[in-house]
This record gives structure tokens, C-alpha cells and sequence, in this order.
């Protein structure tokens, strides 16, 4: 009865040593598998990155040319409103001379002919010149430049915040 036992148990450890081989190999193969399959989705996740890159970058250059356009019509827009407004000062400089006195029709003329000046000199910069141009102004008086920007800021929030007061 000892060599049965005997060979039973060698035969159980043999059958186990089999199912230990077994599961080796099916783990080494869930191993390859799930290798694959990262690989693969590694690969399609860099294709689509490199898709949205590629529209990303078409949306820019879009962005940057309407930019520029927008920027184009609102420089002409301004130097076009401070033409109108020299010469809506410079019309009434007569009135002025008449109501208040030459002194005051002088500062009329001096004041059209200084937004007319801004208006010629805007249209004749590009927007790099307008840049430096600005920057020396900050530099210049910076508290002015921020209360620009602030009641430029409100004017934005205003104009694209509309008037809907349920927000408040």
C-alpha cells in the first residue's frame, strides 16, 4: 500500500507541477495580449493626439488671420471716428469763437488739429509700431494705462456680458 501511496502522491505532484506549467503559460500569454492591446491603443491615442494637434494648429492659424482682419477694420474704424470728430471740433471752432471768445476758438482748432494728427498717424502705422507705441505710453503712466484698461474692460464686459441681470 506504501508504493501506491507513494505513487499517487508523485503522480498528484507531477499533475500538479503540470497545472503550475499550465498557468505559467496562460499567464505569459495574458502578458502578451494585454501588451498588444496597450500597444495598440498607445498607438491610436498618438494618432489622435497628433489629429487634434493638426486641427488645433488649423484653428489657430484661422484665429490669428481673423485677428488681424478684425484688428485691420477696427484701426481704420478708430483713425476714420477721429477724422469725423477733428472735423466736428473744427466746424464748431467758429460757434466757439462767437459764444466764448477767439481764445477759446484757438483751443478748438489746436484740439482738431491734434485728433486729426492722431487720426493721420494711426493710419499710417502698422500694428508692431502701434505695439511699441503703446508700451511707451504704459511705461510712461502706467496708472493712466490701467484705468484705460479697466473702463476698457468694463466696456467689454458690458458689450459681450449683454444685459441680463438674472447673473447677479
Amino acid at each position: 500500500m506504501k508504493a501506491s501511496a507513494a505513487e499517487g502522491l508523485a503522480d498528484a505532484k507531477t499533475r500538479f507541477g503540470k497545472a503550475i506549467e499550465e498557468a505559467k503559460a496562460g499567464a505569459a500569454a495574458l502578458k502578451d495580449e494585454a501588451a498588444s492591446r496597450a500597444a495598440d491603443a498607445k498607438e491610436k491615442a498618438a494618432s489622435t493626439a497628433s489629429d487634434w494637434q493638426e486641427q488645433a494648429g488649423a484653428y489657430a492659424t484661422q484665429a490669428k488671420e481673423k485677428g488681424v482682419e478684425l484688428a485691420k477694420v477696427g484701426k481704420t474704424k478708430a483713425s476714420d471716428a477721429l477724422v469725423t470728430l477733428g472735423q466736428t471740433i473744427s466746424g464748431t471752432a467758429e460757434t466757439i469763437d462767437e459764444k466764448l471768445g477767439v481764445q477759446y476758438g484757438d483751443y478748438a482748432r489746436t484740439a482738431a488739429r491734434k485728433v486729426q494728427e492722431t487720426a493721420a498717424s494711426l493710419e499710417s502705422k502698422d500694428f508692431a509700431e502701434l505695439g511699441e507705441d503703446l508700451k511707451e505710453a504704459v511705461r510712461k503712466s502706467p496708472a493712466i494705462a490701467v484705468g484705460i484698461a479697466a473702463v476698457a474692460g468694463f466696456a467689454l464686459a458690458r458689450l459681450f456680458g449683454g444685459s441680463d441681470k438674472s447673473d447677479a
